[in-house]
Order: structure tokens, then sequence, then C-alpha cells
């Protein structure tokens, strides 16, 4: 999707943290330890075993991880100025969070059709896990999330890992750099990715996971400023609604 063909307040951001759905790999009945075992196989690290790569990898696999948090966000014009609204749905009862969501896309869409799916690695990472869990959980999965039933110019999404690539598809680029090789201040001071899992275990702190997620979404917010040549916005322009 060229740069220039989208408006920003048709860009629906959004942002996904997972965690693994038991805490360790020891309370995965035998079962499941096996399915772990026989799906990591071949990417397992050199002297690591399937427990120690369970803490390590599970998260990121939808067929034994879970989403504990979606925030979401839109661009609106106030007085002339950018704002950016940021929502977070998390819960302990993924059901509960992918109901929820569905059901906001379907407000949305009913005033818009032309929202347009954004953020950072959301086409190979975030929807296909939501669509997913969609699936695992039984829930109808909506037709506009439905990437694959799509022709590729038909798919509603911008993303900005591939806005960076150019074209060069060898290429991957993490969020935290893109944002400092732009220039953009890239709030996430509190804990990183890797440490999603613990925070959600250990600490039950469902809170401190929606303020980081919500930082992506700011981030990326910020990052297609710049490749519009905008000016990216200040604290007082991105609204944290319900916070």
């Amino acid at each position: 999707m060229v740069m220039q063909q989208f408006h920003l307040e048709n860009l629906f951001l959004i942002d996904i943290e997972t965690v693994s759905v038991k805490e360790n790999f020891l309370l995965l009945d035998e079962e499941w330890q096996e399915l772990w075992t026989g799906k990591i196989g071949k990417s397992l690290p050199p002297a690591t075993t399937a427990e120690e790569y369970y803490p390590m990898r599970a998260a990121i696999l939808a067929e034994f991880a879970k989403v504990v948090c979606i925030s979401f966000g839109y661009f609106n014009k106030e007085n002339n100025e950018w704002q950016l609204r940021i929502k977070s749905l998390c819960s302990e009862n993924e059901i509960e969070i992918l109901e929820k969501f569905v059901t906001t896309l379907k407000k949305l869409y009913a005033n818009n059709q032309n929202w347009i799916f954004t953020g950072h690695n959301i086409k190979e990472f975030d929807v296909p896990f939501l669509c997913r869990r969609m699936l695992i959980n039984n829930i109808p999965i909506p037709a506009y999330l439905d990437f694959q039933s799509m022709k590729p110019w038909e798919t509603p999404v911008l993303d900005t890992l591939h806005l960076w690539r150019f074209g060069d598809y060898k290429h991957y680029t993490s969020l935290k750099l893109l944002a400092a090789v732009l220039g953009v201040p890239s709030p996430k001071d509190d804990i990183d990715g890797s440490q999603v899992g613990n925070v959600y275990w250990k600490e039950k702190n469902l809170e401190r996971i929606s303020i980081y997620c919500e930082k992506d979404v700011a981030t990326v917010a910020n990052v297609i400023l710049r490749f519009r040549a905008l000016p990216v916005l200040k604290k007082e322009q991105i609204l944290f609604v319900d916070r």
C-alpha cells in the first residue's frame, strides 16, 4: 500500500500481547508435552530441552498461547490538530477479550467501511494470531480479518515492517529499532516483550501489560506520521480511553 493512498482517520492501529497457555512446560498434560516437543523439534537450540524452550517460545505460537491484551487506537482531528485515541481490552479470560474486540470492530465498521488495520508486523503475527485464537475458541472470524480469503491488493492492512522493507523481504527490523532510526520517541521504558509472560504469571499485573501494549500503538502511530513527513504526536495529543 502506497503511503499517500490512505487517510490517517481510516487507520485502525492494533497491538496484542500474548502469553503461554500454561505457566510452564510441566503444567502441560502428557499429550500436550509431546505436541510441544514435536512442534519445536527442528528449531530447538543446541543444549536446550523442550522444557527450557517453552518459556522462550510458547507465547508466540497460537497453538500454545493465548491473548491477554489487545490495544487499539485511531486518529482524529481536533482544532486542526491530530490526536490519537487508544483503548485496551485486557483480561485473563481470552474469550471475553476476543468477543469484545469483535463487537468493537462491528461498531466501527457500521460507521466506516474503510478501516485499515495498522501496526508493526501485524500481517505476519497479530492478525493471524487473533484469527487462530478465534477459531480455537469457536468465535466466528469477521470477514474483514480473514486475509487469506482476499487477494493481496484487497487486504486492508498497513504494516510498518513492510513499509520499511521497501520490497526487501529478507529484511526484518524491530519496532524499537525503526522508531530509533526515525527519531520517534519510544516510551517503552518499563518492560519488553520477553518479560510479558513473567508479569502475567508471576505478578498478575494486567494493567502493566496494558500500558506496555498501548505504548506500542502510540509508537506505530508516530512512525506512520514520520512516513508521511508529518510532526510526531506530543504527549498531550495521545488520549487513553478508560485508563
